[in-house]
């Protein structure tokens, strides 16, 4: 995913960092044992969907389509809590985009609507699809695509020739292949691909059922392995854990970097302000499965998490332990109770968002320029992830740290800009 500047600054602290009760080793303890939970979650339920999608190529139908497609979204709820450990653990950014990465150019994938258009300047792989060609030319290179495999998605098809939007790999890229495009525009609805694009024989729709098939269990065996690499990192002796814990301040830090880059530029600008700004139906995170809701909502999760120290696993367990805001309950307790509040708030924001989602209100219709409906929902949440990150930028100085860099967006720091 692009990077953008960083804008959003916390003021630098010139005053020696305060005692606490807790031990910031222990704060630290927690968040690395929930970020091992978090991402352990993730393989369990990527496996689940790894699972269904076998299933579905061996025996094609529209039950085993739907059931692939549930499995999808279960795996989005613990991942999704997990993009709090972006920005501020170098290991998670180098890694994410195999995994999370969009918005996608999808005509690299597979068929598309002839509205979606051709190659363009920007993207001459716009429209490959790579289920149809066996092969193609890559820096004027020769490509062998006969074996869809794991390595060829990684390593060749993954944001080929350089650029960002030929995702070939991740969540997004096996939505795309469940779904396919939502082309609803801001009406109900989200993307309906039939379940005889796997089909054998003369029941194929769409043409190369068999590639189609084997692109979608690669990439969903490559999904699981990388987030296998992943939860290893966060072990007992994983490199994620021993960077995070060898300096406690910057370990705290990290925490608060997260926190605060997922709630301002990255949640509450790419992902939300944009799109309504925009009014652009695609400008939603999972825009062909129309779930957006729950990622918003499962992100906003992840942050409080990350604050309050405790996570719900899959299995009903939780995992809880000494935390951000026990730390700063020791010093400001008012500040700890603001903090804890404005979390609530955010979340509350969201779930009304989820809420009017799951009964039909879909995100991409509450993004239609002049629903006032749909502008009001997105924007309380919007209000309450910039509002909550003034409190984090508070919460850095209470706990004596440095300064630190949160990321920005344009749509909320230089509005103009987006239209230029």
């Amino acid at each position: 995913m692009k990077q953008l500047q960083l804008l959003t600054t916390v003021a630098a602290v010139a005053f020696a960092s305060p005692a606490f009760a807790v031990e910031k080793t222990d704060v630290l303890a927690n968040y690395a044992n929930i970020a091992a939970a978090k991402y352990e979650d993730s393989v369990i339920t990527a496996q689940r969907l790894q699972t269904a999608v076998a299933a579905l190529v061996a025996t094609p139908s529209a039950e085993n389509l739907t059931a692939a497609r549930h499995a999808w979204i279960a795996a989005r709820v613990p991942y999704q809590q997990s993009e709090v450990y972006r920005f501020g653990n170098p290991i998670v950014d180098d890694w994410e985009g195999k995994v999370n990465a969009w918005p996608l150019d999808e005509g690299l994938i597979d068929y598309v609507d002839a509205s979606y258009g051709g190659p363009s300047d920007e993207n001459e792989f716009a429209a490959l699809n790579v289920v149809a060609n066996k092969t193609f030319t890559l820096s004027g290179t020769e490509i062998d695509a006969t074996k869809i495999t794991p390595e060829f998605l990684s390593e060749t098809l993954h944001e080929a020739d350089g650029v960002e939007a030929n995702v070939a790999t991740g969540y997004h890229a096996i939505e795309f292949l469940l779904w396919g495009q939502d082309l609803n525009g801001h009406n109900p609805g989200a993307g309906n691909r039939p379940w005889t694009d796997y089909a054998a024989d003369a029941t194929c729709t769409n043409d190369n059922c068999d590639r189609r098939g084997d692109y979608l269990q690669a990439v969903t065996d490559l999904l699981v392995s990388d987030l296998e690499f992943m939860a290893a990192q966060w072990a007992d002796d994983g490199a994620a854990r021993v960077e995070l814990t060898a300096d406690t301040d910057a370990g705290l830090a990290a925490i608060l970097t997260g926190m605060g880059s997922l709630s301002y530029g990255e949640q509450a600008g790419e992902r939300m302000r944009l799109g309504l700004m925009l009014n652009d139906s695609e400008e939603e995170h999972d825009c062909f499965s129309d779930n957006t809701h729950n990622s918003h909502y499962y992100d906003g999760l992840g942050i409080q998490s990350a604050y309050l120290g405790e996570y719900v696993r899959v299995d009903g367990t939780l995992v809880s332990g000494a935390s951000l805001s026990d730390m700063v309950a020791d010093t400001d307790p008012a500040l700890d109770q603001e903090m804890q509040a404005k979390l609530s708030a955010t979340m509350m924001a969201l779930g009304r968002i989820k809420t009017a989602a799951e009964a039909g209100f879909a995100y991409d219709q509450m993004l239609e320029r002049g629903n006032a409906g749909g502008e009001a929902l997105v924007m309380g949440g919007v209000n309450g992830l910039i509002d909550q990150t003034r409190s984090i930028e508070r919460v850095v100085t209470t706990l004596g740290l440095d300064q630190i860099a949160f990321e920005g967006s344009d749509s909320l720091d230089d509005p103009n800009a987006v239209f230029q």
